[in-house]
């Protein structure tokens, strides 16, 4: 065996394993309704649509509500159920709900427009308009690009494009010809820089999903003050249905941070995690 059929079968070896820690991954992330009885879920959410096309919004709520916590107990959760539940409380004229539900949708599949729409919508009909401080056009495009796909879809396309670099490897490898081989050389650089952006993007969606770090006022309007002290220094006020990122807590108390930058503490019990 020469010295480049084992460096790409050695490398073909690592790939297959890298591939297959990813896809084990992605699966063990994938929201799933697999181990939920069907009966139980397709009666209640039947029964939930049958209300709110009816218009009785709150038994709609109630029954997506008890879906939900029928997930949850499995450890698991739907995105097309928070979106319906976030439809169903909007109707029912809880905007700051509606916003938590359709933030959760998102959450687990960011590639949802109907929910990016029904929660563009529900934000403007909140009292607080706050302007991102970062506006610049770089950043909201790597983020419009990382919200195109879930945690899992950029693990499959880090897989995908994995398999292709090393196809690409192995080309150059292998190939006697002049040609050929600097056509793999240079493709692979591209494969090699797309596979670390997919895998980024990837930790990125995941991380959000699993630390929660975001939050909906749910108070009609809460105080935000210097400390994590109510006789404090009082510094602005939110109102419902305001998002805001949390920083760290301490005690009953939250240091969060709005979208123009504005740093403060509010008590946990007006927030509601995302």
């Amino acid at each position: 065996m020469s010295l480049r059929t084992y460096i790409f079968f050695v490398l073909t070896v690592v790939g297959i394993h890298f591939g297959l820690i990813q896809a084990q991954q992605a699966s063990s992330d994938t929201t799933s309704t697999s181990d939920i009885k069907e009966s139980e879920i397709s009666v209640g959410e039947s029964r939930a649509e049958a209300e709110y096309r009816e218009g009785n919004f709150v038994e709609s709520i109630k029954l997506y509500e008890a879906q939900i916590a029928a997930y949850k107990q499995k450890n698991q959760e739907s995105p097309e159920l928070y979106y319906n539940l976030g439809n169903a409380y909007f109707r029912d004229n809880q905007i700051a709900k509606a916003i938590v539900n359709y933030e959760r949708a998102l959450l687990l599949d960011p590639s949802d427009s109907d929910a990016r729409h029904n929660l563009r919508y529900a934000r403007t009909k909140i009292e607080d308009k706050i302007d991102s401080a970062d506006n610049f056009f770089v950043n909201q495009w790597i983020r419009s690009l990382q919200n195109l796909y879930s945690a899992n879809g950029w693990a499959i396309i880090g897989i995908v494009l994995f398999i292709l670099l090393i196809v690409a490897i192995g080309a150059y490898m292998i190939s006697t010809q002049i040609n050929i081989r600097k056509v793999s050389f240079y493709i692979g650089i591209v494969l090699l820089s797309l596979v670390i952006i997919a895998n980024v993007f990837a930790f990125k969606q995941k991380n959000k999903v699993v630390n929660r770090s975001t939050g909906i006022v749910m108070s009609a309007s809460v105080s935000i003050y210097t400390s994590p002290d109510a006789h404090s220094q009082e510094l602005f006020r939110l109102h419902e249905g305001s998002k805001v990122r949390i920083k760290r807590e301490e005690g009953n108390w939250f240091e969060i941070v709005i979208a123009n930058g504005s740093v403060g503490w509010l008590q946990k019990k007006n927030i509601e995690k995302i």
